[in-house]
This record gives structure tokens, sequence and C-alpha cells, in this order.
């Protein structure tokens, strides 16, 4: 399985002033390089070389394998742009968005992450320095700072490109690792997960719930700290703006690291696999008034939903997904589906057969016994 380990560069002044100007540089390239394939309609990697790999050399003075990193990163970024343009990502065509978007070229910052391979960087783990390739030459013993495990992986597993990224202030060196697969173990029945907003996560087993009220609290916080920042329109409000913008999305992902960990220690604790939602669409699909899709809008159960999935590997937990339909209307005692069983966000009472839960152990308990089924469905002699 693939893993990213990000470390930090502690560059000297004169280093950090070489490594600006070398984003700088294949960024301003990269940028040269997408409008002509946007003007053109060149977007294949071999066929953009021929036009620009001489040009790039020249006119930003990039080392050979730099100007083909530039290209790639080009061709990468259209891929993408079309990908999401294929899936409707960006509007239904003929909509406005879509043609704003395909009417332009894609723009690289100034700053945006290069990547970069052992040929143009290599690791002295022990002394926790790297060489790097910049447009000044090439520059050695930049310090890193970084955590035993960090360390341990680096040396066992990493493998391919590493992306140098500048961001608040900070450099970071941002590392593939290629690890062996976990074989997954035959899961003895599943615990379900069931995501939400006023609880994050809600598992099966002790029906223990991790509550959103902090998160939505300090959520909450920072949209009106913006909106009163933007309100200003002071240079001194947009410096603490920028200083800002990542401080919640680092909280939320602290707390879905945590939650997630807790899921998955105890599921391999107990030899189960673990049940979630598929809530691909989902913000396509639900219809909410306006204050409630700020809420669904800044809620982050992709990425909790992706940090269980990665964490479950590294553990050989199974992991499947269900479909979510009326999980949160089904009685998970007898399968009666209503919409009279929700008397309350947080209360469950079948109509049918009378059980009562809390609305979120039950949705739970439904996508647990989906989990099951699903299992049973895949893994069929």
């Amino acid at each position: 399985m693939k893993l990213v380990v990000q470390v930090r560069l502690l560059p000297a002044p004169e280093q950090a002033v070489a490594l600006e100007a070398t984003l700088r540089a294949v960024n301003d390239a990269a940028t040269w390089v997408s409008a002509l394939a946007h003007d053109q309609r060149v977007f294949r990697n071999y066929d953009l070389r021929k036009h620009v790999y001489g040009q790039i050399k020249d006119r930003y003075g990039l080392a050979a394998q730099a100007a083909q990193h530039v290209i790639k990163k080009v061709t990468d970024a259209y891929a993408t742009l079309h990908a999401n343009l294929r899936n409707g990502n960006l509007g239904r065509p003929g909509s406005a968005r879509r043609e704003r978007v395909q009417a332009k070229p894609i723009v690289f910052r100034p700053g945006a992450a290069q990547p970069f391979d052992d040929r143009c960087l290599s690791w002295q783990l022990d002394a926790r320095t790297v060489s790097i390739w910049t447009v000044g030459g090439r520059m050695k013993g930049v310090a890193f700072t970084a955590s035993a495990d960090q360390l341990t992986t680096l040396a066992a597993h990493r493998k391919g490109e590493s992306d140098l990224v500048y961001r608040d202030g900070m450099w970071f060196l941002i590392a593939t690792c290629d690890l062996p697969d976990v074989p997954v173990r035959a899961p003895d029945g599943f615990t379900g997960v069931d995501l939400g907003i006023a609880n994050i996560a809600t598992s099966t087993g002790a029906g223990v719930r991790h509550s959103g009220k902090t998160l939505n609290a300090v959520r909450h916080r920072h949209r009106e700290l913006r909106r009163r920042l933007q309100a200003k329109k002071t240079k001194s409000a947009k410096r603490l703006l920028k200083r800002r913008r990542r401080a919640e999305a680092r909280f939320a992902a602290d707390i879905n690291h945590v939650i997630a960990k807790r899921i998955v220690t105890e599921a391999a604790r107990t030899g189960r696999g673990i049940a979630l939602e598929d809530l691909q669409g989902i913000r396509d699909r639900v219809r909410l008034r306006k204050p409630q899709r700020v809420t669904l809008h800044s809620w982050s159960f992709h990425q909790l939903g992706r940090f269980i999935a990665y964490k479950a590997a590294r553990a050989g937990v199974a992991v499947v997904w269900v479909d979510p339909a009326y999980t949160s209307q089904a009685c998970s005692a007898c399968g009666h589906v209503d919409k009279k069983n929700r008397p309350g966000q947080a209360r469950f009472a079948c109509t049918s057969c009378g059980f009562a839960e809390h609305a979120d152990v039950n949705a739970a308990r439904n996508i647990a016994a989906r989990g099951v089924t699903s299992w049973a469905v895949s893994h069929a002699a």
C-alpha cells in the first residue's frame, strides 16, 4: 500500500532563498507550458515534450530532469481536470462554471508543490539532511526533522518521488512510501460505523458515539471569525485570514485521525471487519436549508472514511462499503422502514415492533448487517 510521510525541512536562510527561487522557476515554467498546451490542445506527455522540452531548459534554466517533471506535472493536472469534467464535478455541459473552467488554461501558484525523484533529491537519514537540486545547483546539507517512526518508514519503504511544498511559511518534503500489503483477516462479524454531523461517528458493539459538538463549535467559531475579518477588508485582516486558513482543517484532521484509530483498534482487537456507508455524491443528493448546507459542506466525512480505510489496511482489518439508503429509517430489530421511525434527531422508535434505541446506534447496526451480507456475497465460493 502507498503511504506518504511528511517531514519538515529546516533550511538556513540562504538555503530557503534557493528553494523559493526553484519553486518559483518551475511553477512559472509550468504555467507557461500549461498555456501552450491549452492553446494547441496538446495534453499527452510525449506530444507536449516535443513542443516545449528544449524551450523550458533555455527559458527557465531548468535541468533536464526538472524540465521533464514540469511537463509531467502539467499533463497530470490536465488529466485530473478532464476527469472531473467527464464526471460532471465541474457542472453540467453548457453550464457557466464548466464553460469558465474550459476557457482558461491551468495556472500554477509560485509556491505550488513540485515533485523530485532520486536524481534530483537524495536523503541522508542518519544525518537528517537532504541534498536537493535547485536552479542555483545542487544544494547539500538541508536539515529536516522527523520522528523515529517516520525515519524507520523512510529507511525501509521510501520509493518514488518526493514533493517539495512551501506552506504557511514552512518547508516540507512529502515522501511516498510503498509498504507491503498486510493480509486481510477473515472477519468474525462486522462493526458498523454511522457517520453523521451531530455525532461524527457511531459504532456498533458498545454503541460508541464520537460527538461532533466540539468540532462543530470550533467550525462555527472559525466561520464567524472569517466573516468578521472579510468584512473589514484591511491588510491586517487579510494577513490574519491567511495565517488561520488551515487551522480549522488541521483541527478536524486531528480529530478524524483519533476517531479512526479508535475504531480500527477496536475492530482489530475483536477480530471484526468495519462496514462504512458509501456516501459518495451525498452533497448532490441531499436537499437542506441554507444553515444546514453550511454544516454539511464543511463536514469531513470523506476524510474520516479514508483515514479508517488506510488504517484498517495497515492493520489487516477488512473494510466494506455499503449502500446507505434507509439505514436511519430501518429498524435493526425487525427491518421495518418508515420515516415515522425517527421522531427526533437522536431517537429511534419502530412503529411496527416497538424497538427503541439511539438513532445513530440503530443505523450503525443496520450498516453492520449490510456489511456481513456484502462480505458474504463478494467472498462466496
